[in-house]
């Protein structure tokens, strides 16, 4: 989801319905990406690991940007499946 000013991006990294709008309602916000940081520095890429994995366990499926976060080693998907996580509880 896209938020910021003119020529100052900021994205937020959600969980959507492929349904909905793609700024309508998010199931949940994972995290946030600031393109303006340079890459690695503080405020550059801030997500929720655990949930992360919890979402790709049970079928979502990440963007294009989201993809290559997790390719480049910005992001460690943690967690697992759905039935892991339920069984921990």
């Amino acid at each position: 989801m896209r938020l910021g000013a003119k020529k100052k991006p900021f994205y937020r990294i959600v969980v959507a319905d492929s349904r909905v709008q793609r700024d309508g309602k998010c199931i949940e916000q994972i995290g946030f990406y600031n393109p303006m940081v340079e890459c690695g520095a503080p405020g550059f890429l801030k997500v929720n690991a655990e949930r992360l994995g919890y979402w790709l366990g049970v079928g979502a499926q990440p963007t294009d940007r989201v993809s290559w976060f997790i390719k480049k080693g910005f992001i460690e998907a943690q967690g697992g499946s759905a039935a892991s996580t339920a069984q921990e509880a």
